[in-house]
């Protein structure tokens, strides 16, 4: 009997101690994801613009960064001059960051203006083969939802993997105010942050990844979502936009 009591216990020992290591080594993921809730003040956090000035960034395909892309009231601002019926920026194009991320946790705020529309895109590979930063990045969509035409469309409004996953809901502030946006890749595996809420969740570089490219406006360009490491994007659609507290930690 006492050998049997001594063995029960042993096994319930190994039991709790393997739950532990279970918990344990969990914990850092929801740990990391929480944080993308709200504006990350933990260590580990790098700046990738500092308030000041637009040290870091460059135009996609370029040494410098274009003039229309400015600091304004500690963000970075693309200013852009009427056109018509529409808006353009005299010196923009899309921005880049200098450096090149693979598994990382990115956040950021941003402001569009009324009908406004730009990204972020990440994964961007420069090359002679890609003309524009969507070539090679996927796209977590910046949108006014309430007026701009891609607004119609079920995977092309905020928060959105564009053209690709809609939003799980609809958590976007209104024009005027700061969007609190996440993004966290690990080996692939992909999550969308949108002011607290987790709007998005996928994996690539597998079957079902290139599946869902081969259904969407990307499946004519042989690099899109092919690589695992590149440049962060931030995107000129002619459109005023400005992004603030752009923070990274690699994982």
């Amino acid at each position: 009997m006492r050998y049997l009591l001594y063995s029960l216990v042993c096994i319930l020992s190994l039991t709790s101690c393997e739950q532990k290591k279970k918990i344990t080594s969990e914990a850092p993921s929801r740990q990391a994801s929480a944080e993308l809730t709200s504006l990350p003040d933990a260590e580990g956090w790098v700046e990738l613009f500092d308030g000041k000035t637009t040290a870091g960034w460059r135009t996609y395909g370029k040494t410098t960064i274009g003039k229309s892309w400015v600091v304004k009231d500690g963000a970075l601002t693309l200013e852009v001059v009427a056109d018509g019926k529409r808006t353009r920026s005299k010196d923009g194009g899309d921005i880049i960051t200098v450096g090149q991320y693979e598994n990382y946790e990115l956040s950021l705020e941003w402001k569009i203006s009324p009908c406004g529309n730009s990204g972020i895109i990440f994964n961007v590979v420069e090359g002679k083969e890609y003309e524009k930063t969507y070539n090679t990045g996927p796209e977590m969509q910046v949108l006014d939802n309430t007026c701009h035409p891609d607004a119609k469309i079920h995977t092309h409004r905020a928060g959105d993997l564009y053209d690709l996953i809609a939003c799980s809901e609809e958590v976007v502030k209104p024009v005027g105010e700061w969007n609190l946006a996440g993004i966290r890749i690990k080996d692939g595996a992909t999550e969308f942050y949108l002011n607290g809420v987790k709007v998005v969740d996928f994996t690539m570089f597998n079957q079902e990844w290139a599946d869902m490219i081969a259904k969407s406006k990307f499946k004519d360009m042989p690099g899109f979502g092919k690589f695992r490491k590149g440049h962060i994007a931030l995107q000129d659609h002619g459109d005023a936009v400005a992004y603030r507290n752009i923070k990274i930690r690699e994982l």
